[in-house]
């Protein structure tokens, strides 16, 4: 089963690090991603940028809605996934302790599936 463990990382939280450190976190997410490959488990992965070039898109009424980012109610952001091959919820939560930005984010674990059953 497909499990997405999705990185809710804080708003404003990357301005805080220098650029060696930034870069260092980003390297730990790899190494992460490498090891997951490894081991047959990583399906998709990728990082996501800041934000402020994000839109959020609505249909209503036939008429489309866009607005752009930054979004000021939002209190944290989608910073990036790793989409893992694994049996069990139990493994999925396993795999998401064990990764980096568990550190410093929440790592939401999502099982793939039918929306409505």
């Amino acid at each position: 089963m497909s499990y997405l463990l999705l990185i809710n990382e804080p708003i404003g939280q990357r301005a805080t690090r220098t650029a060696a450190e930034g870069r260092e976190a980003f390297a730990s997410m790899l190494r992460f991603a490498e090891d997951l490959k490894a081991r047959g488990l990583l399906l998709a992965m990728d990082s996501l940028r800041s934000q402020n070039d994000a839109a959020r898109v609505t249909v209503r009424n036939g008429k489309p809605q866009v607005l752009d980012g930054p979004f000021a109610e939002a209190k944290e952001m989608i910073g990036g996934f790793f989409l893992v091959n694994c049996s069990t919820r139990a493994e999925a939560v396993a795999l998401a302790t064990e990764c980096p930005a568990a550190q410093w984010c929440t790592i939401e674990v999502r099982s793939s599936g039918p929306c409505y059953e």
